[in-house]
């Protein structure tokens, strides 16, 4: 029978406090992986971690924000201070609004970048000489439906999470055959991303028209998606849990769609 092969590993997750950096923490937490967690919200991080736990597995965590190159550096110091590289990296955090061209300052634009683009180099930068000594691991970069199939609007998010995908092939190519770098690219998920106050859910609300859970409904029939709902956490984290493991041992400079058909290329 075919096997993750994930019992022990070391997992770092960023952005593992809600939504898909949580499904995936509790997702490697069931095949018997080792945590290491990071995300600003501590009490949210907190749970996460006790649910992990409660499933038979070491769980570290840091609190830290990652749209900073110093908040990174803290994180990491307190989760693999002693130098030790995670045999798996999960590149999650991220986040987004939907504002035009015209909305969006330098400023904005910068922001953006910081924590949806070089977080994820930054990470990859500090785990990569480790990974390297030992000749194994596995990176799983989540970018977005909207990396591959760009809308009007949110513009930075898109370019953001389209910059993701070129590191990710990039890296791919030149860290072979030792290391695995992939990335899931997700579409609308039902998530705090969406349900949180200012979240997608309530700026489409804004953009549309309509109360939020409308808006959505609405936004979804735009994108003409052929399954006609959005996906689940637990979905998402699914993938990236293959993508990590023994499974997808020969599957590198990947872009796997969790997106409910709404890419309609064909490659």
């Amino acid at each position: 029978m075919l096997r993750t092969n994930l019992e022990g590993k070391l997992t770092l997750i960023t952005g593992a406090a809600t939504g898909i950096g949580r499904a995936a923490a509790l997702g490697f937490a069931a095949e018997g992986a080792q945590l290491a967690l990071v995300d600003r919200d501590a009490d949210a991080l907190a749970q996460t971690a006790e649910e992990a736990r409660a499933q038979g597995v070491e769980v570290a965590t840091a609190t830290a924000d990652l749209g900073t190159a110093a908040g990174i550096d803290e994180a990491l110091t307190t989760l693999l201070g002693d130098g030790t590289a995670p045999d798996v990296l999960v590149n999650n955090v991220g986040a987004g609004s939907v504002r035009t061209f015209d909305d969006l300052s330098d400023d904005d634009w910068h922001a953006t970048f910081e924590l949806n683009f070089f977080s994820y180099l930054r990470t990859i930068r500090a785990v990569l000489p480790g990974m390297r000594a030992r000749g194994t691991g596995a990176i799983v970069n989540n970018a977005s439906d909207l990396a591959r199939q760009p809308e009007a609007n949110p513009v930075d998010y898109a370019a953001s999470k389209a910059a993701v995908l070129a590191l990710t092939k990039s890296l791919a190519r030149s860290e072979g055959p030792a290391i695995r770098i992939n990335a899931v690219a997700p579409g609308p998920i039902w998530t705090p991303f969406w349900t949180k106050p200012g979240g997608f859910a309530d700026t489409l609300a804004e953009v549309h028209g309509l109360p939020p859970q409308e808006a959505v409904e609405h936004e979804m029939k735009l994108r003409q998606l052929p399954l006609e709902r959005l996906g689940t956490a637990e979905e998402v984290a699914n993938v990236i849990v293959f993508l990590a493991s023994d499974l997808a041992a020969f599957v590198t400079s990947s872009v796997w769609g969790v997106d409910g058909g709404s890419v309609r290329a064909i490659v």
